[in-house]
């Protein structure tokens, strides 16, 4: 008997993206988008049918992130076929810790955009822009961190923090965070320029101009990408989601829980730690369409 003919199957296969096929840039949000703390896996089937995992980030001598380990091979797979710039809230030296899978990045985007690493250091000329132009449109750091310190209670503030010099953030206990002190504190924010997001135990307190979406123009402006992918799932990601060309938000996180979306984003089911999986086969299929469209 003659074998079968093989046609349909390789119709459904993936389309291998050739090595000169035009560059894309992927500006991914970490924490809660690509890695996961163990708090925030969300595995929910049988732990005999877990994913395997692979640890991504040490702190303290002790494992803190992960990532599965398929999506440690679409993460490699991708870094060699697109511009892939890790994009964080981290400080650099938090985003030091984190050892992803695949080719090194040539840029990141740490502290909200308020620093671009260039093979891992901080480029002057981009932080001295932000800086300035924080000076001339927002309140000192210094009054958002006193007023935040006056206002919150002992009771439910373990520890307050300033990043970088550049913004500030409280880990709180959720549980005994009074309801509406958060809303009542993004309104005294907004009139001095900056905003207020929740994520996880931290309360994040930050300039409006220091974006994402700023440090993520300037990469693509430097690398000529002329079609840019983002995921993320906090407010803080908004910005670097809309400034895309296509965006992807996990069924989790601060954008989901208020039912966020825009022209252009994609909302996804999955939760935890396979949202990342998706999230990185929704970036790989968008750079095979712009390979099957050339």
């Amino acid at each position: 008997m003659p074998d079968p003919a093989p046609a349909s199957a390789s119709a459904s296969a993936p389309v291998p993206i050739p090595a000169s096929a035009p560059r894309v840039l992927v500006a991914s949000d970490l924490d809660r988008t690509l890695i996961y703390s163990a708090n925030a896996l969300a595995l929910t089937g049988p732990d005999a049918e877990a994913p395997r995992l692979l640890c991504v980030e040490v702190y303290g001598s002790k494992p803190l992130s992960y990532v599965t380990e398929t999506a440690a091979g679409l993460l490699t797979e991708l870094g060699g076929v697109a511009d892939f710039v890790p994009t964080t809230t981290r400080t650099r030296e938090q985003y030091h810790r984190i050892r992803l899978p695949g080719p090194a990045s040539r840029y990141a985007i740490c502290a909200n955009g308020g620093h671009l690493l260039v093979d891992g250091v901080s480029d002057p000329d981009w932080h001295a822009g932000v800086t300035e132009r924080l000076a001339r449109e927002c309140a000192p750091l210094d009054e958002v961190r006193t007023h935040m310190a006056a206002v919150a209670d002992p009771a439910w503030v373990r520890k307050q923090r300033v990043a970088e010099d550049l913004f500030v953030y409280f880990v709180v206990e959720r549980d005994l965070l009074p309801g509406e002190w958060v809303k009542e504190l993004a309104v005294w924010a907004e009139q001095r320029g900056w905003t207020v997001s929740v994520q996880g135990r931290k309360i994040y307190a930050v300039p409006k101009p220091l974006t994402k979406s700023a440090a993520m123009r300037e990469v693509a402006r430097r690398t000529g990408a002329t079609l840019t992918l983002a995921a993320g799932d906090s407010l803080l990601d908004a910005d670097l989601l809309l400034a895309a060309d296509r965006g992807w938000r996990p069924g989790h996180g601060e954008l989901a829980e208020a039912g966020w979306t825009a022209q252009g984003i994609t909302a996804l089911p999955e939760r935890g730690v396979i949202a990342g999986e998706r999230i990185l086969r929704e970036f790989l299929d968008g750079v095979r369409v712009r390979v099957q469209a050339r």
